[in-house]
């Protein structure tokens, strides 16, 4: 495995234009392409997401929406090239994301195989890890210090990257929800890569935010349009890849990444242990997720929508302040996030009893 703990890219030293103009560019190119596959202007990616089982939406809405962020993070990308100075590093990365795009533009036009779609997420994480961006410490607050065996960092850098993989497509069943999620997410990131004196990391950061602001004015509700599995991968591939790399350049602790996205993984993992333990298929479509429960107990899109946001706001601004906290600070705050998670649960649960009792009102 190479090491990432230098940074992946070149010079230290960049113009401000630099910084300002790339994201600019993503932002720009990302709205314009989203806005062509909405109204279906490019005929090879005239691909349609019909209603199923686990859906919110009822007619047919185009789903290559994630193919606009990937423009947009691309070209964003290639004008700070100059500056970038690519490594032999990056190169695991780039085809860790060519690869699964290619497999999830397929699974968006025509249906792909589970097991086929998990070996590429597999082969995703394994290219992450042989280019560097790995799980080397426990993570949690005090323990920095540690370092994990190699055998097990390369396990859990594996599974947390298909996880997120994975939790990013579970949970991109809202209008907005997915993209709002990329730009409070990765925007958290840039100022943490910024603010630690990592301009690489937060330049990757904040293009791939504005790409994703590029692509959420189509996506609010009423969508017009939405990620696809394209969309969805990619952008869980790169929060793993961003989360596990940050932490190595020591911008944060690896549970403040997780807390940065922990709307979303809250949210997947409370949802996939609870159909766990009742035996139910853990790879079935399905309605189970808390923001898919508020919008079946009645509450509007745009307020659960609204709430979420509230939500990844303070997960982020959190994030970038437990940055300057001492190890016992920081349990704190991890200990008040959990016991708020609880109270989304809860929360969640009432909002369902009382639709029920009004359901059953004569």
């Amino acid at each position: 495995m190479q090491t990432l703990a230098a940074p992946l890219f070149g010079p230290a030293h960049w113009p401000l234009a630099v910084l300002v103009a790339a994201p600019l560019l993503a932002f720009g190119v990302g709205l314009l392409l989203v806005w062509l596959l909405r109204h279906q202007r490019i005929a090879v990616l005239r691909i349609l997401d019909h209603p199923n089982e686990r859906s919110l939406h009822s007619a047919p809405v185009p789903r290559t929406g994630g193919v606009g962020v990937l423009g947009g993070v691309a070209v964003g990308l290639l004008a700070a090239l100059p500056w970038l100075g690519v490594g032999v590093g990056m190169l695991w990365p780039l085809l860790a994301t060519l690869v699964l795009a290619v497999v999830s533009l397929l699974d968006d036009r025509r249906h792909v195989p589970a097991r086929y779609r998990l070996f590429v997420h597999l082969f995703a994480g394994g290219l992450l890890y042989v280019g560097g961006i790995a799980w080397v410490a426990p993570g949690l607050p005090g323990l920095g210090a540690a370092a994990l065996p190699g055998w097990l960092g390369a396990l859990l850098t594996v599974v947390f990257v298909v996880w997120m993989i994975n939790l990013y497509n579970f949970m991109d069943g809202m209008d907005g929800l997915a993209g709002g999620m990329a730009l409070f997410g990765f925007g958290a990131l840039a100022l943490l890569g910024f603010g630690g004196g990592a301009p690489q990391f937060g330049l990757v950061a904040a293009v791939i935010a504005a790409a994703a602001g590029g692509f959420l004015p189509h996506n609010l509700p009423r969508a017009g349009i939405f990620l696809g599995d394209v969309g969805s991968a990619v952008l869980g591939l790169w929060a793993a890849a961003l989360v596990l790399w940050g932490a190595q350049l020591g911008l944060f602790p690896l549970w403040a990444g997780w807390l940065v996205f922990s709307p979303f993984l809250v949210d997947a993992t409370w949802t996939l242990l609870q159909r766990l333990l009742r035996g139910a298929p853990v790879w079935q479509a399905h309605r189970e997720h808390h923001y898919q429960r508020l919008v079946l107990a009645g509450w509007p899109t745009r307020r659960v929508l609204a709430w979420a946001y509230v939500l990844m706001a303070a997960a982020s601004a959190s994030a970038i302040a437990a940055v300057q906290l001492p190890a016992s600070e920081q349990w704190l705050l991890l200990l008040g996030w959990a016991g708020l998670y609880g109270l989304v649960h809860v929360r969640v649960r009432l909002a369902e009893g009382a639709a029920a009792r009004a359901l059953a009102e004569p």
